[in-house]
């Protein structure tokens, strides 16, 4: 069965860096598009980034832009977001995302991303 396992998240301060990834299994995963969400405390989830399957062609969320890199490696079946020059605002939980048409949409659990000084 598909899953999708993160991990990566931890507490850092203000202008730290941090990469998180997301195993994939269950599913042929050079095939799809994966997707990179957060949810802060009291908001609701949000697009952080996403990636196509083909030519890995990404697409950020306008408050991330310059900051966040999403990469894949398809041999080792992962999804990766590096974070870089990170604010208070990103702390959530972030989850990476996979949909397959006609077979619905799966999440991981969550890894968590704290931003304080």
């Amino acid at each position: 069965q598909v899953q999708l396992v993160e991990s990566g998240g931890g507490s850092v301060q203000p202008g730290g860096s941090l990469r998180l990834s997301c195993a994939a299994s269950g599913f042929d995963f050079s095939r799809y598009r994966m997707r990179w969400y957060r949810q802060a405390p009291g908001k609701e989830r949000e697009l952080v980034a996403h990636i196509t399957s083909a030519f890995g062609s990404t697409n950020y969320a306008d408050s991330v832009k310059g900051r966040f890199t999403i990469s894949r490696d398809n041999a080792k079946n992962t999804v990766y977001l590096r974070m870089n020059s990170l604010k208070p605002e990103d702390t959530a939980v972030y989850y990476c995302r996979l949909d397959r048409a006609g077979a619905g949409t799966y999440w991981g659990q969550g890894t968590q991303v704290t931003v304080s000084s």
